[in-house]
């Protein structure tokens, strides 16, 4: 397990975010679907990217690397007979997204995970694998591994709007392939539009069109096929989130290679990040230290930013209440109350609600030892946090990060942060 200590410093310069690893995941799968060879530049090579990757290459496509893994060309290949493995490791994209788009193989595939991935839920496609005849099993307690056999079949599918986008996200990369034309109908509000609208749009670059009545109904025709597209993926605005919350506690941060345009629904920190008063240049995407004030943070859109937002809400003056959060209990940890345990220990004020937080800003936390839970994004919060820390912070777990972004200790350091890191052994 490694460990990091953070000594209280204020953040200063510029930083190159990382691309998106939303986009990452989308581009790479198009991509390998696609006929002919694709370019993908600028990938941010995370280990959820690593898994989604392999997991193509298995199924048949053709990859190589090049500038330090950063530039990726795929191109479809032809799908070997016989039993597929896939490991999608701890990545939630990877499972969901590619459980229907590996059925199109017509062979036995497996399933495999590890960490929470395994307690992940999966039940909108076993639905559909009831109805569809397709077999597969699971152990009791979990549901990886997962075998499945059979094929997906044209149709006309419903799923909760209210279940992870994933879902949705997986069908729309696997519908367009088949003979007959489909439909995916929501029964109850959409939440995490942003990541719908992100897998339309890479979608729509790659030729396959999908029809969108108003995300209650999705409209989808057979016989497409994917044309291969080169294309540079964006900053990401989940990861870009970290430095501009570090920016208004304790710093003065431009973030680099950020759209203003983007579809990604996590760009909507800015927003909260203003309305409850940072100073943030919305232009330039240049933030600086700023007194805030506490607000009602919505989760449903954008859950990927909730933990670090709470860290800026609990060194906010006044109350800020987070709702509709529910989906961050089966993250990779349960994330409200990893972030409720964590701070609070070290002096925040939280109250752990069934679908939110109540915070209590306070103007300064304590320091002290935490823990990741071995979740990326609860790593990197708490790490902010110790820019507002009285004493040292000690991160337990902190080699998480790794999921997504293996250098963010890296940039820290680089922004001026007092970062000492080491090993303690298994």
């Amino acid at each position: 397990m490694k460990c990091v200590k953070i000594n209280p410093k204020k953040l200063e310069g510029s930083i190159k975010i990382p691309s998106s690893k939303s986009l990452c995941h989308r581009a790479i799968i198009c991509a390998a679907l696609s006929e002919g060879e694709s370019t993908i530049e600028n990938i941010n090579y995370s280990k959820d990217i690593e898994a989604t990757l392999k997991c193509m290459e298995n199924l048949g496509a053709a990859a190589s690397a090049f500038n330090n893994n950063e530039t990726i060309k795929l191109k479809k290949g032809t799908v070997a007979k016989g039993e597929k493995s896939l490991d999608c490791f701890e990545s939630g994209s990877t499972l969901r997204f590619l459980i229907p788009v590996a059925l199109l193989c017509g062979e036995k595939v497996i399933f495999s995970g590890r960490g929470k991935l395994p307690k992940r839920p999966l039940d909108p496609y076993f639905n559909i694998f009831d109805e569809q005849n397709i077999k597969y099993s699971h152990p009791k307690d979990e549901f990886l591994p997962l075998v499945a056999c059979g094929d997906l079949k044209a149709g006309n599918f419903e799923l909760k709007g209210n279940i992870s986008s994933q879902f949705i996200s997986g069908l729309m990369f696997a519908l367009p392939l088949l003979k007959g034309d489909s439909t995916i109908k929501i029964t109850t509000p959409l939440e995490s539009i942003g990541y719908v609208d992100m897998t339309l749009d890479m979608l729509n670059k790659f030729g396959i069109n999908i029809e969108n009545n108003n995300y209650e109904l999705f409209k989808i025709k057979g016989n497409q096929k994917y044309k291969a597209q080169d294309c540079r993926v964006e900053g990401d605005f989940s990861q870009a989130a970290f430095w501009m919350v570090a920016g208004i506690l304790n710093g003065d941060i431009k973030c680099l290679d950020l759209n203003h345009k983007s579809l990604q629904g996590d760009k909507a920190v800015v927003g909260f990040i203003e309305k409850m008063g940072g100073n943030i240049d919305t232009e330039n995407f240049i933030v600086k230290t700023s007194k805030t004030k506490g607000t009602v943070i919505d989760g449903s859109q954008c859950p990927d930013i909730i933990p670090v937002l709470t860290v800026l809400a609990a060194l906010s003056e006044g109350t800020t209440e987070i709702i509709n959060a529910e989906r961050l209990r089966i993250k990779e940890s349960d994330r409200l109350k990893a972030m409720t345990t964590e701070l609070n220990k070290i002096g925040a004020d939280i109250i752990e609600k069934e679908a939110g937080l109540i915070i209590h800003g306070k103007e300064s936390l304590n320091g002290g030892t935490v823990q990741s839970w071995n979740d990326h994004r609860i790593a990197m919060a708490l790490a902010v946090a110790a820019l507002k820390c009285k004493e040292p912070l000690i991160i337990e777990g902190s080699e998480c990060v790794s999921k997504s972004y293996p250098h963010f200790f890296e940039d820290f350091k680089k922004l001026g942060g007092d970062v000492d890191e080491w090993c303690m052994g298994e």
